[in-house]
């Protein structure tokens, strides 16, 4: 039998259950990330579980997303979660030290084996043959508890590479332009598989780049074959000895192939305020910019960076542009100080921004009023960047620094022939920011600012309430928890947040919660995408939303309602959506029989006198999850207590 990459890797992790898509599976997990947004609200979670030492092999707490520290709040997490780390073993990674995806794949990524991140870019790690997923802060937690994962086997969709990328054209594009063919809604229950002989012109960090992006098409995940490029990046990290050759058998089985020529792809870019609203950016040259932001997770390699370096040298940044550069790790920060690039970019007049997510995830750098932002980033959606007015462009390095020089969007196309960027043959290799190995001290740092997660109850037979939202299509969880700089340092505080839940579709929403004691909120397809953050579960919990009906959800948030006991249900036809209103009264009778029974579920609106029906998708297990009132729950009662 011929296999798939994805099915290989599946199947030496495999614990329970039958590789058939759609089937429930637990896997072993080999390593676990988190980072400090998500990663507070994990080890507290894990606190909650009482277990004496973790499962996995390896486990990584990065600090990259909260170190803008205006007041205690942001210090206090960090002291927090490096208490944890020291308690059980894991690895941290000081303030400064760079994005967790970037220093990841540097540090730690290993061909073939798996890894859960609390963070939905965790597949970035993807890029060198690792089967990385990422899931709410729950589900890792779990995983470190156990070592298991619990995951619906994906349909592998298998995309093949042929030919080569023309000059100035890069591995940004390329995942642009997949989404602009799959859109954001293409990847769901499915892995994506890259293939053909068009790998060969790809780097280890272009192919990291792709697998990090493959998140926008909402794929479990997204995998590269290693190979000799491979090998010659873990060498030049000094860690050879990680290195395995695989890649999926010769005709193997796939659900669906997609082909690209590489020859083909454009320089692409997408419009606000979404991934997959691309257009090639000659359709769009001379789009006046007043910002340029050139890093994050997806695109502040070593390699990005020389390009953007070799296109600034001895150039200006325009007069009306502000261009800001931040590494992605503090590994390719000191190379670039040692090899003049670094100068470079303070010559050109750039800004030097610290090693760390910064300005994707909302914290700093937002434009002016109205202003055009390109971004090297893998969001754009809207308010993200902290100006609610500003439309924000995804480009690649090579479209960001052309672009910064010229005052307007241009194709780098224009700078004639291609240049040849090289990994280097040795990294720095630094370990400064690094702190290893646990003392086995059972203190926890605690902060003021760290409040209880809120935990559910088992779920009753029936549910009554009012509608109190009505959401359109792809509702983000930005825009169910807003993601800013102002609240950032309050995601240890989910009292403190409900106060900004759907804060920028419904300024009400928090008092509506409050004064109806809970209730429930409509959404259109792909409720939940984008970012993995559990809190845009908890803080509903919380506010007392016991169900959420939709016409479908993403994949990371559902699992997260559910790991919280939110019951989401999806509308058998959605043309129901029209006949419900917000403020209309709900009725859910005989609930745990049909949950269990996996029977149609009727919705009673007795504001208008009518019914709607739904259904739960989900297995035995996840009904079970949510009988229980939630995972943890449902996890403590598994480990023995």
């Amino acid at each position: 039998m011929t296999r798939s990459l994805t099915y290989k890797i599946l199947e030496k992790h495999l614990i329970s259950g039958n590789l058939l898509p759609g089937e429930e599976i637990s896997i072993k997990v080999d390593q676990t990330l988190t980072q400090d947004s998500t990663g507070t609200m994990v080890y507290l979670q894990l606190e909650a579980m009482n277990i004496k030492e973790i499962k996995t092999d390896l486990s990584v707490a990065y600090i990259d997303h909260n170190t803008l520290q205006t007041g205690f709040e942001n210090a206090d997490d960090h002291e927090f979660i490096k208490s944890v780390a020291q308690k059980y073993g894991i690895i941290y990674s000081k303030p400064g030290n760079g994005i967790c995806h970037q220093l990841h794949l540097e540090n730690f990524s290993k061909p073939g084996g798996t890894l859960l991140g609390s963070d939905s870019h965790t597949p970035t790690s993807g890029g060198m043959g690792m089967l990385a997923i990422g899931t709410g802060g729950l589900d890792v937690a779990v995983a470190m508890a156990s070592g298991q994962y619990h995951l619906k086997v994906p349909k592998v969709l298998n995309v093949r590479l042929k030919g080569q990328l023309r000059p100035w054209v890069s591995a940004k594009d390329v995942i642009l332009y997949i989404l602009g063919k799959l859109t954001v809604k293409g990847g769901v229950g499915k892995v994506i598989e890259y293939s053909g002989e068009g790998l060969k012109s790809l780097s280890l960090t272009d192919r990291a780049t792709i697998t990090n992006m493959g998140a926008e098409l909402g794929a479990t995940t997204s995998i590269f074959p290693s190979d000799k490029i491979t090998f010659n990046y873990l060498k030049a990290q000094g860690r050879e000895k990680d290195w395995v050759e695989l890649k999926g058998d010769d005709g193997a089985d796939y659900d669906d192939i997609l082909e690209i020529d590489l020859s083909e792809v454009v320089s692409m870019v997408a419009k606000p305020h979404s991934p997959d609203n691309v257009a090639s950016t000659g359709s769009l040259k001379g789009l006046k910019v007043d910002q340029i932001l050139i890093g994050s997770c997806t695109n502040s390699s070593y390699k990005d960076l020389m390009k953007v370096a070799s296109i600034l040298k001895d150039k200006k940044i325009h007069p009306d542009v502000s261009l800001g550069i931040a590494p992605g790790s503090s590994s390719i920060l000191k190379m670039l100080s040692d090899n003049g690039g670094l100068s470079i970019f303070i010559s050109a007049g750039a800004r030097i921004l610290e090693c760390s997510c910064g300005p994707c995830i909302g914290m700093g750098q937002a434009p002016k009023s109205k202003g055009i932002s390109l971004r090297t980033f893998n969001r754009n959606f809207c308010g993200r960047s902290g100006t609610k007015d500003a439309d924000i462009y995804l480009v690649s390095p090579e479209t960001a620094a052309i672009s910064s020089i010229k005052g307007y969007l241009e194709d780098p196309v224009i700078l004639g022939d291609g240049i040849r960027i090289d990994e280097p043959n040795q990294y720095d290799n630094s370990d400064a920011y690094f702190i290893y190995g646990g003392t086995g001290m059972s203190t926890i740092s605690m902060g003021p600012n760290i409040k209880p997660f809120p935990v559910n109850n088992p779920l009753t037979d029936a549910l009554e309430g009012r509608l109190l939202l009505k959401a359109g299509d792809n509702v983000t969880t930005d825009d169910i928890m807003p993601s800013n700089a102002k609240l950032l340092p309050y995601r240890s505080n989910i009292p403190y947040l409900s106060k900004y839940c759907f804060y920028g579709l419904d300024l009400d929403f928090h008092k509506k919660c409050l004064e109806n004691n809970g209730g429930f909120i409509l959404g259109g397809d792909n409720y939940g995408q984008g970012s993995s953050r559990e809190h845009a579960a908890l803080v509903p919990l919380y506010l007392g939303i016991k169900m959420i009906l939709a016409k479908s959800f993403a994949r990371i948030h559902k699992a997260n309602l559910i790991n919280s006991g939110i019951l989401p249900l999806e509308l058998l036809d959605p043309n129901d959506y029209a006949k419900l209103d917000e403020m209309d009264q709900l009725i859910i009778n005989d609930l745990k029989i049909k949950l269990q029974n996996k029977k149609p579920i009727e919705i009673w609106n007795k504001t208008k006198n009518i019914s709607v029906k739904a259904q739960f998708t989900g297995s035995q297990r996840d009904i079970d999850i949510l009988l229980c009132g939630g995972y943890l729950h449902y996890t403590k009662v598994r480990l023995g207590e």
